[in-house]
């Protein structure tokens, strides 16, 4: 990936580099690598290595642990979208006998399928996947710990039966396929299930002195899928612009944006802590921004991938240490930097290129009972409805070509926004969901649901 370092002005420049100079010297890493992406492309790439002149650059390998999950989740989203399964399918239909096929596609993909979050002992990330050659050594005897769909538990098991499910409907290795079908379209050429040079070695940092201790790169085997790529900051770069965008040879953007939804019950501390998980990507809350993409850990390795797609920035870290830095810190912060420093400049306001008179004539001002809202028409032909002041419920909608709307998120998410007219044609009210929107408060006109009092507004004497 050709990078030009004038992208980022020198200030902006600067205080990445200090960012991740600081990451690497208090969190001892012997290497840190990281990269920022911005209107589609990789604008800034830094590293920083405890070996004089050998700082790794973007075409140098690392681990990225969990980072896989992403890969394989859009695998079975591929499979979706070609009709091969429904994301409700229980396991059970596509892959029997596992113990766990009471769980669904959606649920393992969103960590609720009730399944343990590790494979039975010894510790899989740091021993040979030939000791779990089959898919019941990677569960164990009681693969489920908790409720199927009830709560959000992290399993690594659970993407290793997501791996198993492609297999058996590809028919062809969970590698071969990730390679066919992702990896080549994109050219993200130096990722791959093996290392391959050049590459970091992966090291353990001695928690009270400065020593180190060589880390085992073990084949995952039946745990690849939830764990197994090797990948680096210019590869990375490219894969969170096909998240930010999707691309039709891999995945079309409605289902990548179906991937950064929201799957999974948050439990408490979640909340308190802004965190959730959608289709195999994590997002979180952090300075004010929703992030979106998915941290990596194996023994010897972290890493990263932030994506802010409000300001379009995005950032990569890579670290070959066991412990040590807070990536996803690091990763939130160089996001920040760039976003606060060299904000993004919307697109010129430009009229619609024409203008639907029926459309028009719903935009302006409603009301719900008392409670005032705007509808506005918007450029990309849709429609947004919120409110006049303070929080409450808005949605943006899209048109259905017979007059009517259908909700896109939030609490009208699905629902049918229609146009109520009188015989003449003229308009009297919007029903959203059985809700009746008119254009004054509680219009008697509009067919408002108990009536209005006939004596109309008054005041208190």
């Amino acid at each position: 990936m050709t990078t030009s370092q004038d992208d980022l002005l020198p200030g902006t420049r600067r205080a990445l580099l200090h960012r991740i100079a600081v990451a690497q010297a208090e969190g001892r890493a012997p290497s840190l690598v990281a990269a920022v992406v911005r209107g589609g492309r990789a604008v800034w790439h830094g590293a920083r290595s405890s070996v004089d002149g050998h700082g790794p650059d973007e075409n140098v390998q690392y681990r990225i642990g969990s980072i896989t999950k992403t890969f394989t989740a859009v695998l079975v989203l591929r499979l979706r979208d070609e009709g091969a399964l429904d994301l409700g399918d229980p396991l059970e239909k596509h892959l029997p006998g596992t113990g766990a096929g009471e769980a669904t596609i959606a649920e393992l993909l969103a960590h609720t399928g009730g399944l343990a979050a590790e494979s039975p002992a010894p510790w899989w990330e740091r021993t040979p996947g030939s000791l779990r050659p089959e898919l019941r050594d990677v569960l164990g005897e009681q693969p489920l710990l908790h409720p199927v769909g009830r709560r959000f538990h992290y399993s690594n098991p659970g993407y290793s039966l997501l791996g198993a499910l492609v297999e058996e409907l590809r028919g062809a290795s969970w590698e071969d396929v990730l390679r066919r079908e992702v990896l080549d379209p994109l050219g993200l050429d130096r990722t791959s299930a093996q290392p391959q040079a050049p590459h970091a070695g992966g090291w353990a940092v001695h928690p009270w002195a400065d020593a180190l201790l060589p880390e085992p790169a073990e084949d995952l085997a039946r745990m690849a899928s939830a764990g197994q790529l090797w990948s680096t900051t210019g590869d990375l770069a490219r894969f969170a612009v096909f998240l930010d965008n999707g691309d039709d040879r891999v995945l079309s953007a409605e289902s990548v944006r179906e991937m950064r939804t929201p799957a999974a019950p948050a439990e408490a501390a979640d909340v308190v802590d802004g965190s959730a998980y959608g289709l195999g990507l994590q997002m979180q809350h952090r300075h004010g921004r929703l992030l979106i993409g998915h941290s990596g850990s194996l023994p010897g390795f972290l890493a990263n991938l932030s994506i802010c797609l409000e300001d379009d920035v995005a950032a990569v870290v890579l670290a070959n240490c066991t412990s040590g830095p807070l990536l996803s810190a690091v990763g939130a912060d160089l996001v920040r930097i760039v976003a606060e420093a060299e904000p993004r400049i919307p697109e010129p306001w430009r009229p619609l290129p024409e203008v639907d008179a029926e459309a028009m004539e719903l935009a302006g001002q409603w009301y719900w009972g008392t409670h005032g809202f705007a509808l506005r028409l918007t450029a990309d032909g849709g429609a947004s409805l919120e409110p006049l002041a303070g929080s409450g419920r808005r949605s943006r909608f899209r048109p259905n070509g017979d007059g009517t709307w259908t909700g896109l998120e939030g609490y009208y998410a699905g629902e049918l926004l229609r146009p109520v007219r009188r015989p003449d044609g003229s308009l009297t009210h919007l029903d959203l969901g059985s809700f009746v929107f008119t254009r004054q408060p509680y219009d008697e006109s509009g067919s408002v649901p108990g009536g209005v009092d006939p004596e109309g507004w008054r005041g208190i004497r």
